[in-house]
């Protein structure tokens, strides 16, 4: 199997090292990680080095020449603001699709296969980091084939996955199809990685959600995040999950202590209390945004939660701190609503 490898400026050194370690080691039927069953290069137009998110630098190999040496091109990701990509990569990897070469996306590696139009009429997987990003990119795009709830996807010569360790997931799911189970297995031993083959495996959670929440939940909890501007119905998100009404009520009651729409409530709440905190946005814009049918739908909700209708927090919240007391509800969601994520807004 030979595959190509194609690293955008600030890639993801895991990404890129996690899927290189499984071809090494799976493609050697011995230990010494010479490339016998598998090969690679790493191929860009010229043959400077390209830079990673860490600073370290990686010379490509081979120019871009002809794609249809490569059994697969894979195209790494990592930090969102880069140099755009040029027009004789994206057509590098138009002709790629063309002459039915699979493509694999790692980490935001998938922006660039969209804006190469190749994903049309495919699911797509992206981290749920980089989901609001990858929708104001491309909206165009049908929402419900852009997957943020899991590690990967593999969708017929398309492979997408969310980055980071996962890549190790993909490596192992592509070479299953092509060696026997027994090889693969032993790679992911040697890399001490015990749970391969997960590609229905939810994406880690942001903050909130403990480690031991049921799968089922930890999922439902990314889909809702992925439509909170527009709640699903119980039945949609047990349809997503593959499990019925009752059993995904069970599973959140005993995991969260309330129902599926409870909890989306309060998470569109949260995240409400955060806009009117982070942004200038309109109380009837943010109303939108989350969910909520209008300014007054979202000040009687936010009353009832916060006990002060949403202009009273966004004033509150310009206090200096030395003002707010400890117990403030201000003080107490400012810091833990959405961490991290003031890129979205």
């Amino acid at each position: 199997m030979r595959f190509g490898f194609i690293l955008l400026p600030h890639f993801t050194l895991t990404a890129f090292s996690g899927m290189l370690d499984v071809l090494r080691l799976a493609g050697d039927e011995g230990d010494h990680s010479r490339p016998v069953r598998c090969a690679w290069q790493v191929v860009d137009e010229t043959l400077a080095p390209v830079r990673s998110s860490s600073g370290i630098q990686v010379v490509p190999s081979e120019v871009l020449g002809d794609p249809a040496r490569f059994d697969y091109v894979v195209v790494v990701g990592g930090l969102l603001q880069r140099p755009p990509v040029s027009a004789g990569m994206l057509e590098f990897i138009r002709e790629a699709a063309c002459k039915d070469v699979r493509l694999v996306g790692l980490c935001t590696g998938v922006f660039t296969l969209m804006q190469a139009g190749v994903l049309d009429q495919h699911r797509i997987c992206v981290s749920w980091f980089h989901y609001w990003d990858f929708l104001e990119h491309f909206p165009c795009v049908d929402p419900a084939q852009v997957i943020a709830d899991r590690l990967y996807v593999f969708d017929r010569r398309r492979i997408t996955c969310s980055g980071g360790r996962a890549s190790i997931d993909v490596a192992a799911e592509i070479l299953r199809r092509h060696i026997d189970q027994s090889i693969v297995q032993k790679a992911l031993r040697i890399l001490q990685v015990e749970d391969g083959g997960r590609a229905s495996a939810a994406q880690p959670l942001p903050p909130g959600i403990q480690p031991t929440t049921h799968p089922a939940v930890r999922r439902a909890v990314l889909l809702m995040e992925q439509h909170v501007g527009r709640a699903l119905s119980l039945d949609e998100l047990a349809g997503k999950l593959g499990i019925s009404v009752r059993h995904l009520e069970r599973l959140f009651k005993e995991s969260t202590g309330q129902g599926p729409q409870a909890y989306a409530r309060g998470m569109r709440l949260r995240l409400a209390a955060w806009m009117l905190t982070h942004t200038k946005k309109t109380i009837a814009a943010i109303a939108s945004e989350c969910g909520f049918s209008d300014a007054s739908h979202l000040g009687r909700e936010f009353r009832a939660t916060f006990g002060m209708p949403p202009s009273a927090w966004r004033g509150r919240a310009q206090l200096p701190d030395t003002l707010l007391s400890p117990s403030d509800p201000v003080s107490d969601y400012i810091s833990e609503v959405f961490p991290g994520r003031s890129e979205f807004f």
